[in-house]
C-alpha cells in the first residue's frame, strides 16, 4: 500500500485548507473526496473574504489546484472503512486500492435531513434556506416563511426579520410559542400561521407559496427550515469513533464527532475539522479549523520524528562508545 504522512478525508473548505498547509510543510498528503459537498445545491458561497459570491464548485476547484500545485494528491473516491492494525491507519476506498496514513484529518461534513414536506427537498439551497448569514441578503425584502420543525424556529424567525419586514412563521403543529414569543412576534410585525404544512408551491421554477393541509396557500418567495444535521462518519466505526447528539434550546438538532478545540479526537492520530465536528459553522470558519488542525498534525509528526531520531542517535552513540 502507498503510504502518506496524512490522508485528508473530505475535500471541502476544511479539508483543502488543511491539506494546503500540510503540503506546504512538505508533508505527503492525499485528499479523498466523494464529490458530494453539502452546499452543492447552493449557487454561491458567502462571507468568505475575497471570495464572496463564488460558486462552491469553483472554490473547491481552486483549492484542489493549490493543493496539487504543491505536490499533494487529490482523488474523487469514497472512504468505506478505516482501521488500524498496527501503528498506521489503513484507509479503504471504494474505487481503488487501500492506502496507509500516519495521521488522519477527517473533514467529511454533515448531511442535511429535511422534514417530509412535499417539494421541499427539490428547492433546498435555492429558495428553501437554513442560514440567514448564508442566504439572508439574497432574499432581502422578499416574502419569507419560516417552517417550524422544533424550538429553534422562533429564533430563526427573529433572525430573518433583520432581512425582511414580511416574515411569516408556520407553526406546523410542532411549535407552541411562549407568551414572550407571541409578544416579540407582534412587536416585530411577524405573522404566525397555525396548521400543518403539506407542501411548497412552485411557479416558473420559483417558490411561490406554502400549502397547508386543507389546501390553503400562503404566498411566499422563500422558506426557511431547520434541518437535522448528521455527521458523515460511519467509516470511522472500527476506530471507535461515533458521532454524538448535539442539542440547542433543549432539542436535538443533529450529530457530530467530538473533539477538542484544535480538532483532536479521543483516538490518537485522528483529527476532525469543519461541520463534521461543528455542524453550525460556516465555510470560512471550516477553512480556519482545517488550517488549525493541520498545524497541530504537523507538530505531532515532528514530535514523533524527533523522538525516533533521538533513539537512533543514541543507538549509534552507544555502539561507537562500545
Amino acid at each position: 500500500m502507498k503510504r502518506y504522512d496524512v490522508v485528508v478525508i473530505g475535500g471541502g473548505a476544511a479539508g483543502l485548507s488543511g491539506a494546503l498547509a500540510l503540503v506546504r510543510a512538505r508533508r505527503s498528503v492525499l485528499v479523498v473526496d466523494n464529490g458530494t459537498p453539502r452546499n452543492a445545491a447552493a449557487g454561491h458561497v458567502h462571507n468568505y473574504l475575497t471570495r464572496d459570491g463564488v460558486p462552491p464548485a469553483e472554490l473547491y476547484a481552486l483549492g484542489r489546484d493549490e493543493v496539487t500545485g504543491y505536490g499533494g494528491e487529490v482523488v474523487i473516491d469514497t472512504v468505506t472503512r478505516v482501521r488500524r492494525p498496527d501503528g498506521l491507519f489503513v484507509v479503504e476506498l471504494a474505487g481503488r486500492e487501500a492506502v496507509e496514513a500516519r495521521r488522519l484529518l477527517v473533514t467529511t461534513g454533515v448531511v442535511d435531513q429535511l422534514p417530509e414536506v412535499d417539494g421541499l427537498a427539490e428547492r433546498f439551497g435555492r429558495d428553501v434556506l437554513h442560514c440567514p448569514y448564508c442566504h439572508g441578503w439574497e432574499v432581502r425584502d422578499q416574502a419569507i416563511g419560516v417552517l417550524a420543525t422544533g424550538p429553534m424556529a422562533g429564533h430563526q424567525t427573529l433572525l430573518f426579520r433583520q432581512w425582511s419586514a414580511d416574515v411569516t412563521l408556520f407553526l406546523n403543529d410542532v411549535l407552541e410559542p411562549t407568551e414572550e414569543q407571541w409578544e416579540e412576534f407582534a412587536a416585530r410585525g411577524i405573522s404566525v400561521v397555525q396548521g400543518k404544512v403539506e407542501a411548497v408551491e412552485v411557479t416558473a421554477d420559483k417558490l411561490s407559496g406554502v400549502r397547508l393541509e386543507g389546501g390553503r396557500v400562503i404566498p411566499r418567495q422563500a422558506l426557511v427550515v431547520q434541518t437535522k444535521l448528521e455527521a458523515r462518519a460511519d467509516f470511522l466505526a472500527d476506530l471507535g469513533i461515533k458521532p454524538t447528539e448535539r442539542e440547542a434550546m433543549g432539542a436535538v438538532f443533529g450529530q457530530a464527532v467530538d473533539s477538542d478545540p484544535i480538532g483532536a479526537t479521543a483516538v490518537p492520530g485522528v483529527w476532525v475539522a469543519g461541520n463534521v465536528t461543528d455542524p453550525m459553522t460556516q465555510v470560512m470558519n471550516s477553512a480556519a479549523a482545517g488550517l488549525t488542525a493541520a498545524t497541530v498534525i504537523n507538530a505531532d509528526l515532528i514530535g514523533e520524528e524527533t523522538r525516533l531520531a533521538v533513539e537512533a542517535y543514541r543507538a549509534v552513540a552507544t555502539t561507537s562508545v562500545v
